[in-house]
């Protein structure tokens, strides 16, 4: 099941094509829709779901009974009905069919729960990153493909005006041949301090929590919202942030994937209780270009322009694709040239384009096409993190065959592309 560059190309030309559609939903059907995994990213997803007019929402699922009530209440308040609560996914699908199931639970589970709800018949919207490791996202593209199910991966800035202009204006050939990439995230903090172990709240299923992952002490920074810098659950600021400006670079290039990859950092800072790195940098080698990921948890302060973002250099300059305070800057080559900044269209309160991106899924259900964050494309995104930790786990450079989805003649590189799940629970394989 592995897909070929031409065959990638291919499709990728085929969503950008039906990009337009993304105004054109039609908003007579109604979907029954479900929410797994409840907490603040899953509420922002299912309240534009709402608001979008096209769907019922059935039930709502959570191992947090307090998160779960507080997220009820606020559904029946906006939309006058009660949807049924569940704890375990599995009851849920089984006895919902839903048309639609939006993913938004940590990491760790987005790729049971995701292949689960393929397999039951829904439709998929699942945040990013997809996957823990890189061969649950193999899997969970195979599910996608063999129920004919359309899969979107929440990477929205696939739909924000200013990104899509500077891609664009790139694959126009605008900024001339292009040598050179950096992304970068330059987060504020410091130290932070240790925060102990303590009794599981009353109300969360800790055990649940935990599911395929290791279990361990219920810890306060773990959940709610801190399990990403925990590296059983999730892959750090490179799985959190990167794969967002990892995912320029698959949506700007022709080439499929790295040749090889190089990572070095570590917890130069950090004395909390997380273990993801604190500073990490990455090299990724590709035929005709170079790109480069860094990130820090600190110091993130006023003597650089952009704290987020990805550069483009190329022989005709330089483009600059921010967030929420910049927008997309080209930079011309010559200095009789005025820089071109595009700013950016967001939605309050959370600053990004989730009705846009919620639209493309309605309409590439109807139309029964790829949508523009295609589950393939979200994972040929997520693995270019998940490749960067991978080498910083090894301590050393791993060379990778993109088509194969294989570290070529390494076996220790290639051990580390899944990982044993946590009993009863079983790695997912295609």
């Amino acid at each position: 099941m592995n897909l070929t560059r031409r065959s990638f190309l291919a499709a990728t030309a085929a969503t950008a094509a039906a990009t337009p559609a993304i105004h054109g939903a039609e908003k007579a059907r109604k979907y029954r829709t479900v929410l797994i995994g409840t907490g603040w990213w899953g509420m922002n997803i299912l309240r534009t779901a709402v608001e979008a007019g096209q769907s019922d929402v059935v039930a709502m699922c959570d191992v947090d009974q307090n998160q779960l009530d507080k997220a009820h209440a606020e559904i029946e308040k906006m939309t006058g009905a009660a949807p049924k609560k569940y704890r375990d996914y599995r009851d849920l699908l089984k006895e919902q069919k839903p048309d639609v199931a939006i993913v938004a639970t940590p990491d760790h589970w987005h790729p049971l729960i995701t292949i689960a709800a393929c397999e039951a018949g829904a439709h998929v919207y699942v945040e990013k990153p997809i996957s823990h490791t890189l061969l649950e996202g193999r899997a969970m593209v195979h599910a996608a493909r063999a129920a004919d199910r359309v899969v979107q991966v929440g990477t929205h800035r696939r739909v924000s005006p200013h990104n899509m202009w500077a891609i664009q204006f790139m694959k126009e050939g605008k900024l001339g041949k292009i040598g050179m990439i950096r992304a970068f995230v330059h987060s504020g903090g410091g130290p932070g301090k240790t925060t102990p172990d303590a009794d599981v709240p009353a109300g969360l299923d800790w055990e649940f929590w935990c599911g395929p992952a290791p279990m361990r002490p219920f810890n306060p920074a773990i959940h709610p919202r801190g399990f990403r810098q925990f590296l059983d659950y999730a892959n750090g600021t490179l799985g959190d942030w990167g794969i967002h400006w990892m995912d320029h670079i698959t949506w700007w290039s022709d080439e499929l994937a790295p040749k090889a990859v190089s990572s070095f950092g570590g917890r130069h800072i950090a004395e909390d209780s997380t273990d993801a790195p604190d500073t990490q940098v990455v090299q990724f080698d590709y035929e005709s270009f170079t790109a480069v990921w860094e990130h820090r948890r600190y110091a993130a302060n006023n003597a650089e322009k952009h704290p987020v973002g990805i550069y483009f250099y190329g022989t005709e300059g330089t483009m600059h694709i921010g967030w929420r305070n910049d927008g997309a800057t080209f930079y011309p080559r010559s200095s009789n040239q005025e820089p071109v900044n595009v700013p950016p269209q967001l939605h309050k309160p959370d600053e990004q384009n989730i009705p846009e991106l919620w639209a493309d899924f309605l309409a590439a259900i109807k139309e029964k096409r790829r949508s523009v964050c295609d589950i393939e494309i979200g994972h040929r995104s997520t693995s270019l993190s998940l490749l960067g930790m991978l080498s910083l786990k090894l301590g050393r450079s791993i060379a990778w065959d993109g088509e194969k989805e294989t570290c070529p003649g390494d076996a220790q590189a290639n051990a580390l592309l899944r990982r044993d799940y946590r009993k009863p629970w079983v790695y997912p394989e295609v």
